[in-house]
């Protein structure tokens, strides 16, 4: 996969929530656009405290060689 793949989605108006899926079957969901960052490789996904929507508890970062799918979670939920 590349990252004008990604970008499709990141960028996408308005945004709706994603789940990237990795060749090992783990899945991370992407629901807000500052939740990922997308790089020529790589993305990262940040994950955050299910006590603290705020606060960053872990930074993944998934090699583009190794995604599987992208496929939309729900309804559009952001506009920019």
């Amino acid at each position: 996969m590349s990252y004008e793949e990604i970008f499709e989605y990141v960028d996408a108006e308005p945004f709706r929530p994603f789940q990237i899926r990795m060749a090992s079957g783990r899945t991370f969901d992407v629901r807000h656009p500052e939740n990922i960052r997308v790089g020529p490789n790589a993305v990262y996904v940040f994950l955050h405290s299910q006590q603290d929507e705020r606060l960053v508890e872990k930074v993944v970062m998934l090699g583009l060689s190794l995604l599987e799918s992208i496929e939309h979670l729900d309804k559009p939920i952001a506009q920019n």
